[in-house]
């Protein structure tokens, strides 16, 4: 494999055609902010701004404008997100709202910490591109949301009542332990290191089943962890698991935990192996742990996202451990992914495929796809196959 050639390919996709879609089309240059809802060809077709979507541009934009020893241009594109976020994204208790309107009004309420979460690594990647101390306040404040609301994370807005078991989301941990990496590369802060160690242990600790080596997506707070008997307790989620499998190895490497990398390579190969579609290609989106229905009719669907995120795993585990398995396996998925996502027509990835790989939604941004995913595995593969050659 010539990983020169590909690192150049990765490159050149980011530098040359999913940046500057983004950077022409998302700006919001009348009320601030940022859209998301982009066509095939870039046009605007909803207006509606979700705190995720939002605060993942605020990130990428200030993410590679350091990568890029400082891109005045993009920085100011994630500086005026940043302020209109700032100024009309809280609730009142300092938490983000989950979705503001064109002109900023909030119009879904705070109901989900992950919009902290993306605060907080917005926030902390401008004061790394900026040094500026409000930036660090607000990475420090939103991190703190985040913390405070893990063990009630919808509040007043949970519909759930006491006949529903007290579940635990691999999503909260796996995001604890990448927003404690980001607050210490991008803050230099150690503040959140005990709870990362707790958010590493629980994931490859108490998700984890080594007897059926699948990484489940809800656990119960109780004894026992895992619920075979409903589909929410069945629930798996491929792409989840890949993401947060190489944040387990970001965490390894920077601890060097050579303990934590085998493990953490072992469970990749476990969660490929069983979210691997042997038919058609690709990585199925939801699954259950019994293979019986799933309540999510689009769970055999090919997103971008978790292809993204499995070619990032693939690649940081073979780095660190040399098994030839991790090559192969990245060597299958970015077949598989450039020829069934990447649009030869126009800049930007296609995000939704049906089972078979045929494009099924022409968008390129929405209610749930942003400048994020793509344009950081794009980064991140180019990165880990730079410190490889």
């Amino acid at each position: 494999m010539n990983f020169l050639q590909i690192k150049k390919r990765y490159e050149n996709e980011l530098y040359e055609r999913v940046i500057p879609f983004w950077e022409k089309h998302c700006t919001d240059r009348q009320f601030g902010g940022y859209f998301t809802s982009l066509d095939r060809d870039g046009s605007v077709y909803d207006t509606e701004k979700y705190m995720w979507m939002q605060w993942r541009i605020v990130y990428m934009f200030a993410k590679l404008a350091v990568a890029q020893g400082g891109n005045d241009r993009w920085l100011e594109i994630a500086a005026q997100g940043y302020d209109f976020l700032t100024t009309h994204g809280k609730s009142e208790d300092g938490s983000y709202y989950f979705a503001l309107n064109r002109q900023g009004v909030p119009s879904v309420a705070p109901y989900n910490i992950f919009s902290d979460c993306f605060a907080a690594m917005g926030a902390a990647a401008m004061f790394k591109a900026t040094g500026e101390e409000k930036y660090r306040k607000e990475a420090d404040s939103a991190m703190h949301n985040y913390i405070r609301r893990m063990d009630d994370p919808k509040g007043r807005w949970e519909k759930s009542l006491s006949g529903k078991p007290r579940r635990l989301s691999h999503g909260h941990f796996m995001m604890l332990a990448n927003l404690a990496y980001e607050m210490r590369s991008c803050l230099g802060s150690h503040e959140y290191d005990d709870l990362a160690e707790e958010a590493v242990a629980a994931v490859t600790g108490r998700f984890w089943n080594p007897e059926m080596r699948i990484l489940f997506e809800n656990i119960n707070d109780s004894t026992p962890a895992f619920d075979l008997e409903s589909s929410e307790g069945r629930m798996i989620n491929p792409g989840h698991g890949l993401e947060s499998m190489w944040f387990m190895l970001q965490h390894a490497e920077e601890k060097k935990d050579t303990v934590l990398i085998t493990r953490a390579a072992d469970m990749i190969k476990g969660i490929l192996e069983f979210g691997t579609d042997r038919e058609f290609g690709g990585i199925y989106y939801f699954m259950d742990a019994l293979h019986k229905p799933h309540l999510e009719l689009q769970w055999d669907m090919k997103l971008w996202w978790p292809h993204c995120e499995a070619l990032i795993a693939c690649l940081f585990a073979y780095r660190l451990t040399k098994d030839e398995f991790f090559l192969m396996k990245f060597e299958e998925l970015d077949s598989w992914t450039w020829e069934h996502f990447r649009d030869p027509d126009h800049p930007e990835w296609f995000g939704y495929l049906n089972r078979r790989g045929e494009v099924t939604h022409t968008l390129k941004g929405g209610k749930w796809k942003t400048m994020f995913h793509l344009p950081r595995c794009l980064f991140t593969c180019a990165e880990q196959l730079d410190k490889m050659i």
